[in-house]
């Protein structure tokens, strides 16, 4: 018989009284080491409670509802064997070392936490492979991720050293994507509404474009960013580096700069190396008239006729810059509609408004060749609709991303990467490699900023040791076209592939006083709701300011808020933020701005 040893909660971080939330063992039961006992929940994060010994239960402590803090008995439990390490907290890097060279690569369970202080006080000095420096944490990639990552490690009293292979912080994102984008996009909004005012009796005439001045505004607007950024990193004492970053170790980095090669050992590191552009067989990419995102944002001239290859969010939104400072625009997508992934209800009026200011939307099919000629682009496609060829003045290549985990010599690291070149990782953003942790682009879709930041956050609290995990409900996605188009949670047609019971109501923007009076009555707010409890699965929005409107259903969601909670919520009137409410009281049955005949109607709740 095993000696009986209580099983206490470890250190959790700050938190104390924390909720039990599940118990996931009986008295009887036998678990493994590393086992889950129970879930604990804080205001912040819920976690499970593993067991540091493998044995039998012998008496539990605790039951649902019960509130624990560091040191509260959950358990006894007789162990097999009183000598068995507790493994409930991080190995040290000498214990990594002296058991990866036996044990397969395997993340650690997403609830490890950190050792007691005692346990901390004795544990064997770390040995690291011999470096030019060392550092605490080491972020491999300064964009929106890697940037949050370092500045919330360093809150947390860590040492962090931030390797970026550009000259500015920031990623792709600042400097070469999201925000020069949505500067030009700015730009041709208010070109495209100061078109539409003719109708209304305001004419200011044909806009004359200045490239110069337009680069100036964008670049300045990524400067004062990219400055902020720096001035923050330089206050929180977080250290630049600047270079190419690769594994040489498992506890080391080399980083490549015109200066030479410095190495860098680390206690952990996160790695945020995110995603480049795709570049399609059979097409010059070599020749300057064939621009991916980057070189589109240059703004190096206005082509007369552009084709852009890529239906997609950064497609649409360059044809839309492009179309409305004077290009003719063609778009080619290879699946049979635009924005794949988002439900089709939503991108009819996108594609309604684009296709008339548009040469030519080819959907189902592919461009199969560029011959370049001294005048022009000699274009070749496959298509059932599509022509055999055009000639254009400059084609834009904007069909997706693929992620940088071939380029850090991960496999160095002992990091697995998949044929893609996408890291696997736990809730919370852990590798193979429990030390090394990876977020944003590289560790799978959807490649978002936002999520990478969210993901750069809880991936700082883990190495801090703090009870964070990454389980969002929602990712919200956005084109900032002209309809702009924003979706989240569960859309139709995932319902419908899932077979989930729901009910969805779309509410016309034909209906909203605020619409109809900036003109943009083309839009539609639609949710989808529980088909038994009303509660919000998803949402999706077309029309102006979508993208801002979409935050609320988010929230919604991630609230686990019904219908009635929506159509009780005083929304301000006159606003685009009211087709939220209107949609939720299409559900309840309980409109009064449509007539929407139900055969029954739910009285409202007091």
């Amino acid at each position: 018989m095993g000696s009986i040893i209580d099983i206490q909660v470890p250190d959790i971080g700050e938190f104390e009284n924390v909720e039990v939330i599940e118990v996931l063992v009986s008295a009887g039961d036998r678990v493994e080491r590393d086992a889950s006992l129970v879930t604990i929940e804080s205001d912040k994060a819920s976690m499970e409670i593993p067991s540091p010994r493998a044995g039998v239960v012998r008496e539990l402590c605790v039951q649902l509802g019960s509130r624990v803090s560091e040191g509260s008995v959950l358990l006894r439990l007789e162990a097999d064997d009183a000598t068995q390490p507790d493994r409930s907290a991080p190995r040290t890097a000498t214990e990594r070392a002296a058991t990866e060279a036996t044990e397969p690569a395997q993340p650690e369970s997403p609830t490890a936490t950190a050792p007691a202080p005692e346990a901390a006080a004795a544990e064997t000095p770390r040995s690291f492979t011999p470096s030019d420096r060392h550092a605490e944490i080491v972020v491999i990639g300064a964009g929106p991720g890697g940037y949050t990552a370092a500045f919330r490690a360093a809150d947390l009293g860590k040492q962090v050293v931030l390797i970026e292979r550009y000259a500015a912080l920031g990623g792709v994102c600042l400097n070469v994507g999201c925000i020069p984008s949505k500067a030009l996009l700015h730009i041709a909004e208010v070109v495209g509404e100061v078109r539409e005012l003719r109708e209304r009796g305001v004419d200011y005439g044909e806009p004359r474009f200045d490239l110069e001045r337009m680069r100036a505004f964008k670049d300045r607007v990524v400067g004062n960013l990219t400055k902020g950024l720096a001035g923050l990193a330089d206050r929180r004492k977080v250290s630049v580096l600047r270079g190419r970053a690769r594994f040489s170790a498992p506890d080391q980095v080399s980083v490549e700069s015109d200066a030479g090669t410095t190495t860098i050992s680390f206690d952990d590191c996160i790695i945020a190396a995110g995603s480049q552009s795709i570049e399609l067989p059979g097409i010059p990419h070599d020749d300057p008239r064939v621009m991916d995102s980057t070189d589109a944002l240059r703004l190096d001239e206005i082509p007369k006729r552009l084709l852009v290859i890529g239906g997609g969010i950064v497609g649409l939104e360059m044809a839309a810059v492009y179309e409305a400072l004077g290009s003719k625009i063609t778009v080619v997508e290879l699946t049979d509609q635009l924005l794949p992934g988002c439900d089709r209800d939503l991108v009819k009026p996108l594609q309604a408004r684009i296709s008339k200011r548009y040469e030519r939307i080819l959907l189902g099919a592919r461009v199969s060749r560029i011959e370049p000629g001294p005048d022009a682009l000699e274009v070749f496609f496959d298509g059932a609709n599509a022509p055999a060829s055009e000639r254009f003045d400059r084609v834009l290549v904007a069909v997706g991303r693929r992620p940088n985990g071939h380029a850090i010599d991960a496999d160095k690291a002992g990091i697995p990467v998949d044929a893609r070149g996408f890291i696997a990782v736990d809730s919370r953003m852990r590798t193979a490699v429990p030390h090394i942790l990876a977020i944003g682009d590289i560790v799978g879709p959807p490649m978002l900023a936002h999520k990478a930041t969210h993901q750069g956050k809880t991936a700082a609290e883990v190495i801090a040791g703090l009870p964070a995990a990454f389980d969002p409900k929602a990712i919200p996605s956005v084109a900032y076209t002209d309809p702009e188009v924003a979706w989240m949670g569960l859309s139709e047609a995932d319902a419908q592939a899932g077979g989930i019971a729901f009910e969805k109501v779309s509410f016309p923007w034909a209906a909203s006083g605020r619409a109809q009076g900036i003109g943009r009555s083309e839009g539609i707010t639609k949710l989808i709701f529980a088909a038994d409890d009303h509660r919000l699965l998803g949402a999706g929005i077309v029309g102006r300011n979508a993208g801002e409107l979409i935050a609320e259903a988010v929230l919604a969601l991630e609230m686990g808020a019904d219908a009635e909670d929506l159509a009780l919520t005083i929304h301000a009137h006159p606003t685009l933020s009211e087709t939220v409410y209107f949609g939720a009281e299409m559900c309840e049955g309980t409109i009064t701005d449509l007539y929407v005949p139900r055969p029954e109607k739910r009285a409202r709740r007091t």
